[in-house]
């Protein structure tokens, strides 16, 4: 990783996704439980919202910068947080071993989605759940095209951020059932914010 994406876009996130969006975190954190996979953990953000039912984090992140920017809301946390690894692409985890995958705000940058979506089915136990709360492709399709025309550039700027990812169909791809999910505007412009909210389960 380059400076700029390894030690300055992850304090930009953490500003930009910081408290507007803790609604949606509460919402999407509602109901977890035991043993929690959190792909893309960033600065911990997610940790103020964990319902007491959950005994132990498993976060996985590559940007460095991110442990010393959730320090503070790890000392805070109702449980343990355990660094685990630096790829969603490959999850050092034996199969079937969480109860539930977290993941906010982070399918739009992992390089291989799909990859990190089978590696969540694989780690997540019969009847487990994957949260998701993420950005992506709008189903309007003038915003479709531009969200195309300009992910490449975004991308460049974003740390590899895809505009235009159709994050329900590559959650359904990984063989990964939908059991609710809501799609709505996060604000402006709609390129960045047309968003999917919702629970996928792994059938036993």
């Amino acid at each position: 990783m380059g400076f700029y994406t390894d030690r300055l876009l992850p304090r930009f996130t953490d500003v930009a996704l910081g408290r507007p969006m803790d609604p949606i975190r509460k919402r999407v954190t509602a109901g977890l439980s035991g043993q929690v996979l959190e792909l893309g953990f960033g600065s911990g953000r997610n940790l103020p919202h964990l319902p007491a039912e959950v005994t132990r984090v498993l976060a996985v992140e590559p940007a460095s910068v991110c442990r010393s920017l959730a320090a503070r809301r790890i000392a805070s946390a109702t449980c343990p947080v355990d660094w685990i690894g630096l790829d969603g692409q490959a999850i050092p985890l034996p199969d079937d071993s969480v109860d539930h995958v977290l993941v906010t705000f982070v399918l739009c940058t992992i390089p291989d989605v799909a990859r990190a979506l089978a590696e969540t089915r694989r780690v997540l136990r019969p009847g487990g759940t994957l949260r998701f709360a993420e950005h992506g492709r709008s189903p309007k399709p003038s915003v479709a095209a531009w969200q195309d025309r300009l992910t490449p550039l975004w991308g460049h700027l974003a740390g590899g951020c895809h505009l235009n990812r159709p994050i329900d169909r590559l959650i359904e791809d990984a063989d990964l059932r939908i059991g609710t999910l809501e799609t709505y505007r996060m604000g402006h412009p709609e390129l960045v914010s047309f968003a999917y909210e919702g629970v996928a389960s792994k059938d036993g």
